[in-house]
């Protein structure tokens, strides 16, 4: 599998200038010392102050790292360093196998995991209560068209969660598997226990859906397993790539910032409740 050349535009933001000093410090020091890609060029820009009157984060500033490797420590370092955006220099298409794909969608579960098991999960959905139950099951001419003309990788794909009841639970995760994108062939939810007034049970589905959907869904869901059944080699285009990179970096980015944006709107609460 060819290698990736990717530019990422890392954001550092604070409210004190020294204490982002360091913290850009130690990111360029990170970059510069990694080994499983092969980081081209480093650039920092100087550190900016934001004029605006009610801003929260009063400085900022920009790393931008051009970098080269394979998908797998792509993805890794997009995962480590969170960039604003990632720009894809090459290769302009890629195929990855089915088994290459399985390996860094469990990298990804795993990692996402842990941080949701830190601070909270990414699915959210607005009422789903209009929307009609997506069709279940599909005829194997159906799939051969979805894989071949569309483009759609079929897959299984399994997930904890909780509701208030088996039935509750199979509406919902149908109903945001069909609102991702998904092609829903097979379901099946198996309760788990009961405790504290909430079901826990395992959702198991065959999706057939686009490798960009394929690569949000197990970012937002972490599932506890997946297999990919077809096709054995998925043909990616750089555009593709740059939007999952791009997307994958966004949500570690929202989920590690929770607890500072929640801190810092609290105490824009306060100055604004001393002020009235």
């Amino acid at each position: 599998m060819a290698n990736i050349g990717v530019i990422f535009y890392i954001e550092g933001l604070g409210n004190d200038r020294k204490a982002l000093e360091r913290a850009i410090e130690q990111v360029v020091k990170e970059l510069k010392e990694e080994t499983a890609i092969e980081v081209k060029r480093v650039n920092t820009e100087d550190i900016i102050e934001n004029q605006e009157e009610g801003e929260l984060l009063k400085y900022s500033a920009m790393i931008e790292a051009e970098l080269e490797g394979s998908f797998s420590e792509i993805v890794r370092a997009t995962l480590k360093y969170s960039p604003v955006v990632v720009e894809v220099l090459k290769p302009g298409r890629l195929e990855i196998t089915a088994k290459e794909l399985m390996k860094i969608l469990g990298d990804v579960s795993l990692f996402m995991g842990k941080l949701m098991d830190q601070f909270g999960g990414l699915a959210a959905y607005p009422p789903l209560d209009q929307l009609p139950k997506p069709r279940i099951g599909y005829t194997e001419d159906e799939i051969e068209e979805f894989i071949v003309d569309e483009r759609n990788i079929r897959y299984q794909f399994v997930i904890e969660t909780y509701g208030k009841d088996k039935e509750t639970i199979e509406e919902t995760i149908m109903k945001a598997f069909y609102l991702e994108g998904c092609k829903i062939n097979k379901f099946v939810v198996q309760v788990q226990e009961e405790r504290e007034d909430k079901v826990y049970a395992l959702v198991a589905a065959e999706l057939l859906s686009s490798f960009e959907t394929l690569m949000q869904l197990t970012a937002k869901y972490a599932p506890v397993a997946i297999s990919i059944l077809e096709p054995e080699i998925i043909d990616v285009t750089a555009s593709e790539l740059q939007n999952v990179l791009t997307d994958l970096a966004g949500f570690v980015h929202e989920l590690v910032h929770r607890p500072l944006k929640k801190r810092l709107i609290e105490h824009d609460t306060i100055k604004f409740e001393i002020s009235k």
